[in-house]
């Protein structure tokens, strides 16, 4: 595990999955058996659904905002 330095369309993801409850995309599979919806120009994470069966719907622009980059945290398996 690292915390990113800067942002990235690895550290947008990771924001996400993590805003919603997850550590991963590894982790949200596992848990969901299905993988997450995404954008198709820009590789985002469009929808995911927190562990409660609600979910989170992002847009297609940058959600992390600059201060929140250092407390994303980036997994290495």
């Amino acid at each position: 595990m690292r915390r990113a330095s800067h942002w990235s369309t690895e550290v947008e993801n990771a924001y996400r999955f993590q805003l919603a409850g997850y550590r991963d995309e590894v982790e949200y599979f596992n848990y969901n058996n299905a993988d997450p919806e995404k954008w198709t120009n820009t590789g985002f994470v469009k929808k995911l659904k927190r562990r409660d069966g609600l979910f989170y719907y992002f847009n297609k622009n940058r959600e992390c905002p600059d201060k929140d980059i250092p407390k994303c945290k980036l997994y290495v398996y």
